[in-house]
């Protein structure tokens, strides 16, 4: 049987590990790098980045955690814990921050660390830039530019596939479309700029009253609709309750006497795209018509 000898990596007192010989260390950084790049280069999503990143970065030191901060949020490795020392690290390409990439520690990192991640990040740098780019793209498409709620092309998009899970799973599914109430006499009162104020805040009442299982979106003007994940119509009146209850305790939209219609509907078994929507929009007239304020169920 042949020789084998295996190269063990050792550490030091404070948990990091020791350098490799000059020549080993270079030839193995060669490889991971290539290797990283081509990993990175394969997907344009945010998480999977930092999760291919962390990965590679733990070759260089034991952390508990990774995150990246960017005007975008805040993105974490998978099972990241926030414990222990924190070390940052500004990430910049061709003279464009891109975000913070920290690192949660047992211990401080040695400098030989801190220079070995700086390799790591100027690897990092250009995908992360791509998925940044990618994301907000995507987001420009999807989101509703005032409000940051889901626009109506992604509106129409979910209320497809609820169509068809429900068919597929026979469990059905709530849709609701808002209109406020004396909206109009806020814009042509005191200005299209009162009137966004108006509508940001009803978009934060709309976001913060649905569960994480609903979604809520802005077709425009001062018109909502919300998707409820809810087999019985009963969710959908718990839910028009507690918006129209915060509507009613908001200082600014009370300010205008500003409220809301509500008209919903339960999905049936042979529902299309129009059908459902049909129903909720009859519904909302009813509302409308019928002394504002309310909630109607068709």
């Amino acid at each position: 049987m042949e020789n084998v000898h295996v190269l063990n990596r050792q550490i030091d007192g404070s948990g990091e590990f020791l350098p490799y010989s000059q020549a080993y260390r270079q030839e193995h950084e060669l490889e991971r790098t290539h290797h990283l790049v081509g990993q990175l280069q394969k997907t344009l999503e945010l998480s999977k980045i930092v999760n291919i990143f962390s990965v590679e970065a733990s070759r260089i030191t034991p952390f508990a955690g990774l995150q990246f901060h960017s005007p975008e949020g805040v993105i974490e490795m998978s099972g990241s814990k926030a414990t222990g020392q924190h070390h940052a690290f500004d990430l910049e390409v061709d003279g464009e921050r891109l975000g913070q990439l920290i690192y949660f520690c047992a211990n401080s990192l040695s400098s030989f660390a801190k220079q070995q991640l700086a390799k790591l990040h100027s690897v990092l740098v250009y995908p992360l830039r791509n998925a940044l780019m990618f994301y907000r793209v995507t987001q420009l498409a999807t989101k509703d530019s005032l409000t940051g709620l889901n626009n109506r092309s992604q509106f129409d998009e979910c209320l497809v596939r609820k169509l068809e899970r429900s068919r597929r799973y026979h469990r059905h599914f709530g849709l609701m479309l808002i209109d406020l109430d004396n909206f109009k006499q806020v814009n042509d009162l005191h200005g299209h700029i009162s009137g966004d104020h108006v509508l940001t805040e009803f978009a934060q009442i709309l976001a913060q009253s649905i569960r994480g299982t609903d979604s809520v979106y802005r077709f425009g003007g001062d018109e909502f609709a919300v998707l409820v994940d809810d087999d019985k119509v009963l969710g959908s009146e718990t839910l028009a309750k507690r918006i129209q209850q915060r509507v009613g305790e908001n200082i600014l939209l009370s300010q205008h006497s500003v409220t809301c219609s509500i008209g919903a509907s339960l999905s049936r078994s042979q529902d299309c795209v129009e059908s459902i929507f049909e129903r909720a929009d009859k519904a909302l007239y009813s509302a409308k018509t019928n002394g504002r304020n309310c909630y109607k169920v068709d």
